[in-house]
């Protein structure tokens, strides 16, 4: 049954579950340690990664690239096996434990161990991003239309919380190691990257005792072909896209602006911390508050969306994230970075949120959910392997950030053309079915 609440909140947990991975692995702890940590041996940051010299900044954004790209590859897959086995929740499971395990594994990242980090990392977001596609998926299954963007937002929020809350543990441990024995700065560090994969594994818990399991094909028992009528399923599905043409151009358009916000996302620690000279602790309190304000951001364009419609409500946030990559150019000053920040915060969780269930009300009514979202989470991957492709190489062959900032905005800018082609319109399944079959 839709819209039970007892399962609607079970769903919002497991972004309560896995944001942590995005906080603390990506955006705030693991980038200023690895920035500290990975150095040659002279202190400097060309080191050695499997025989190659490369700046530390430059292999961190190419190894972000490289697991989303696997990602990519993985997903369609392992989507359409899950549509057709009805293994949908073993399939989310099995990405949970991957991300989480590896994450655990980052208390070993050390100097010596720098390269054995790096693959610990790429796999942590491999996990992270694959159990994604297969949640997502669950929102058309779990709710009705009309609460896809309260509901979305929703688990953004709570994404937002949890992640603040284990946050705030691991800043004090950080900020007041002699409340736990001690311990060095390096210690510490390593440790919040322990306990995000035991919050990780531990809350997902409660979504994965409410979810439903997904619905076997008829006479999937008959043989166990999974990877075959996987890859039958998966045609099937593109064949019923290329045949919704709002669903590519919403797609074509989420391709190109996501580019921009996830790339922003996954390196502005690096910025401020590489351009800007700030100091650890600093930037991780940045980032902290960064999601409290998100919470409001998240509900803000919910309610925007309910005003003016999904696409227009996208891009205000579009042209917002315009507004943030000029400024982001032109920043001089720590200051100035946090007020910039701030604008930021407001944006990445609305148009996050807003992206997921306006692909949600796109898609036809269907239980082979976690297929249509694979080709979501395709575009959403490959996105962020371009996004993050782009800005390593223009600073690698311009030597400076800035530039590729530039860069983005011009994709924020290409972005917003194109999402002015969908009709921003309060979308719904059989209103949207009725427009494109005229």
């Amino acid at each position: 049954m839709k819209n039970n609440p007892r399962t609607l909140t079970a769903w919002t947990f497991y972004d309560w579950a896995n944001s942590v991975h995005s906080l603390v692995i990506v955006s705030s702890i693991f980038p200023v340690y690895f920035s500290a940590t990975a150095l040659n041996e002279a202190g400097g940051p060309i080191i050695n990664f499997l025989g190659f010299p490369i700046k530390n900044t430059v292999l961190f954004s190419y190894t972000v690239s490289a697991a989303f790209l696997l990602t990519a590859l993985l997903s369609p897959v392992c989507s359409a096996i899950a549509d057709y086995s009805g293994r949908k929740k073993a399939f989310m499971k099995a990405f949970c434990y991957l991300g989480a395990i590896c994450c655990g594994l980052l208390y070993f990242f050390t100097r010596d161990t720098t390269t054995f980090a790096v693959i610990c990392f790429g796999l942590s977001l491999v996990g992270w991003s694959g159990s994604i596609v297969f949640y997502n998926s669950y929102l058309p299954d779990i709710a009705t239309d009309d609460q896809f963007d309260r509901v979305s937002a929703r688990g953004f929020s709570m994404g937002y919380i949890g992640s603040v809350l284990l946050m705030i543990f691991n800043l004090l441990m950080i900020l007041k190691r002699d409340w736990f024995g001690n311990i060095s700065e390096g210690t510490a560090s390593r440790i919040a990257f322990l306990t995000v994969g035991v919050w990780w594994i531990g809350f997902a818990q409660i979504a994965f005792s409410r979810l439903p399991d997904g619905t076997r094909k008829p006479g999937q028992n008959k043989n166990g072909r999974y990877l075959l009528n996987g890859f039958r399923e998966l045609r099937s599905v593109l064949n019923q896209l290329s045949q919704r043409p709002l669903i590519l151009k919403f797609l074509t358009a989420f391709f190109v602006y996501n580019m921009g916000v996830q790339t922003v996302m996954y390196v502005a620690t690096i910025f401020g911390s590489d351009e800007l000279k700030m100091d650890g602790q600093n930037l991780i309190i940045l980032v902290l508050l960064l999601q409290l304000v998100a919470i409001p951001g998240a509900y803000g364009f919910s309610w925007l969306s309910a005003r003016i419609g999904n696409t227009y409500a996208l891009m205000v946030a579009v042209v917002i994230w315009i507004g943030i990559c000029a400024g982001a150019y032109l920043v001089q000053t720590q200051g100035q970075f946090f007020a910039l920040a701030s604008v930021v915060g407001l944006v990445m969780g609305g148009i996050q949120s807003l992206s997921r269930s306006t692909y949600s009300k796109l898609i036809p009514a269907t239980t082979d959910t976690a297929s249509y979202f694979s080709f979501y989470d395709v575009t959403e991957k490959l996105s962020i392997v371009m996004g993050t492709l782009l800005y390593g190489l223009i600073e690698q062959l311009t030597g400076s950030m800035r530039n590729s900032v530039l860069g983005l905005l011009v994709l924020f800018i290409i972005g917003l053309l194109l999402l002015w082609r969908i009709p921003s319109q309060k979308i719904y399944r059989v209103h949207l079915e009725t427009k494109e079959v005229s």
